[in-house]
């Protein structure tokens, strides 16, 4: 009965003594692991979309007369008219389609690659 109160604090004070420091036990935990994948995330999947939609917009807001672009429907056609929303391309001589200035998904290699062939 007068021991027992000397064997609990002696076991205890055991256990302090092996358990891990509180760094330790950052270092070792899931945190780490977690803080690894969200920046291979970042670096592999936010940055590069985010760099591509400032090229889109850049390429959007350049976009004039004559350029040849492709829709995202895979429409290739000539720039005939720009307007604030509305881009009307010549997709043929004398056919005019009217589309979303949103939906230009690229300029067009097509004219590029036409002529390195014509060479």
């Amino acid at each position: 009965m007068f021991f027992e109160g000397t064997a609990w604090a002696q076991a205890a004070a055991g256990q302090a003594a092996d358990a891990p420091s509180f760094v330790q036990q950052l270092l070792t935990g899931p945190g780490p692991i977690m803080a690894l994948v969200v920046a291979v995330m970042y670096f592999m999947v936010f940055r590069p979309q985010n760099k591509k939609a400032q090229e889109l917009a850049k390429l959007l807001s350049a976009l004039k007369r004559n350029d040849e672009v492709v829709t995202t429907g895979g429409m290739i056609g000539r720039i005939h008219e720009v307007g604030d929303k509305v881009i009307t391309l010549e997709v043929a001589p004398n056919v005019r389609v009217r589309v979303e200035r949103s939906q230009i998904a690229s300029m067009s290699s097509h004219r590029a690659s036409a002529k390195k062939d014509d060479k």
